[in-house]
C-alpha cells in the first residue's frame, strides 16, 4: 500500500485521538509549568502511559524552557514519540526458513483476535501465502465455526477439534497437516481468556509447548491481541500474556473506536513489544502494518 494511502486511512481510523490534540492552541503560548500541566494531562487521557509522558515532557521542556511555543513545538513532539516507538522490523512477522512458519494468537475474550486471526489470514493469502488456520478454541461452541467461515473466505485450511476437545490435541494434528502439506503458514487460533485466569494460562503454556516439539523453532511469533479501548488494562494483560507465554508483538485493534490511541506508545515503553498490526476498521482489508510515521503524523493531523 502507498504511503499516502496508508496515512489516510491511519488519519480516518485515529481521528477520535486526534482530537485530543489542540495543537494550534499551542502556538504562541509560553512553555511554562502550565503548559506542561496541560501538555501532560492531555498525553496521559490519550494513554500514552506515565514512562511516556514522562519522557516527551522532559525533551519539551528541555528545548522550550519558558519560551513561547512555535511550530517547531510540534516537530519536537513529534520526533519524541517517534523515538519512543522506534522498532527494527516494524509491521514484519518473522518468517521461517523452513515451512511452515507459525504464529500462535492469544488474547482475552472480546479483543477481536478471532477476527484479527480472519484479517492477517487474507493479507498472507494475499502475498501469495498458503495457510492453514488451528482452531484451538475448542470451549467457545461458535469459535471453530466463526473461523471456518472466515477460513473459507480466505481460500484457507482449517483443524478443528470437537467441542470441549484438548487444545493441545487440536495443536499437535494442525502441526502434523501443515508439515504434511508445506503450507507456508500456520496461524493458530486460542481461546480467549483473562489474564487472571491461571489455570487457562497454563493451557496457552501446553499448546505452546506442543508447538515446540513438533516444529523446530515454533512458534515463530506469538501475537497477543489487545483491545485499544481498554487502555491502560491492556499493559496489564501484555504482562501477564508475556511472562505465561513469551509474546513477540501486538496486534493492536479497535483504534478507530477510541481516543486512547496513545496507548500504542504505552505498550511499546512498558513491555518493549512491537505493535505489528493495528485494526483501523471493519473490513477484511482494516488491519494493517503498524507504521509509526503514519501513526503519529495521523494523531497530530
Amino acid at each position: 500500500m502507498a504511503l499516502k494511502d496508508l496515512l489516510d486511512r491511519f488519519k480516518k481510523g485515529l481521528s477520535r485521538t486526534a482530537r485530543l490534540f489542540d495543537v494550534r492552541s499551542w502556538i504562541g503560548k509560553k512553555v511554562d509549568q502550565s503548559f506542561l500541566d496541560g501538555l501532560e494531562a492531555t498525553l496521559i487521557q490519550s494513554d500514552m502511559g506515565v514512562k511516556a509522558t514522562a519522557k516527551i515532557l522532559d525533551r519539551v521542556r528541555e528545548t522550550y524552557n519558558d519560551r513561547e511555543a512555535d511550530e517547531q513545538l510540534l516537530n519536537v513532539v513529534k520526533t519524541e514519540i517517534k523515538a519512543l516507538l522506534a522498532d527494527p522490523r516494524p509491521g514484519e512477522l518473522i518468517v521461517s526458513r523452513s515451512k511452515p512458519s507459525v504464529y500462535l494468537i492469544a488474547g482475552i475474550n472480546g479483543a477481536g483476535k478471532t477476527t484479527s486471526i480472519a484479517k492477517l489470514a487474507q493479507r498472507l493469502k494475499n502475498e501469495g501465502k498458503t495457510i492453514l488456520l488451528a482452531a484451538c478454541d475448542t470451549f467457545r461452541a461458535a469459535a471453530a465455526d466463526q473461523l471456518t467461515i472466515w477460513a473459507e473466505r480466505s481460500g484457507s485450511d482449517i483443524v478443528k477439534g470437537n467441542p470441549g476437545a484438548d487444545p493441545a490435541s487440536v495443536a499437535h494434528d494442525a502441526c502434523d497437516r501443515a508439515l504434511a502439506r508445506g503450507v507456508d503458514v500456520l496461524i493458530v487460533d486460542t481461546a480467549g481468556r483473562l489474564h487472571t485466569q491461571s489455570h487457562l494460562m497454563r493451557e496457552l503454556e501446553k499448546v505452546r509447548g506442543v508447538i515446540a516439539r513438533k516444529i523446530a523453532g515454533a512458534p515463530h511469533e506469538v501475537l497477543l491481541v489487545l483491545d485499544a479501548t481498554n487502555g491502560q488494562n491492556a499493559i496489564r494483560q501484555a504482562e501477564v500474556f508475556t511472562k505465561s507465554i513469551g509474546c513477540t508483538g501486538v496486534i493492536l485493534t479497535k483504534l478507530d473506536g477510541t481516543a486512547k490511541g496513545g496507548v500504542v506508545v504505552a505498550v511499546r515503553q512498558a513491555m518493549n513489544l512491537p505493535v505489528k498490526f493495528v485494526g483501523i476498521g471493519e473490513g477484511i482489508d482494516d488491519l494493517q502494518p503498524f507504521d509509526a510515521e503514519a501513526f503519529v503524523e495521523s494523531i497530530f493531523a
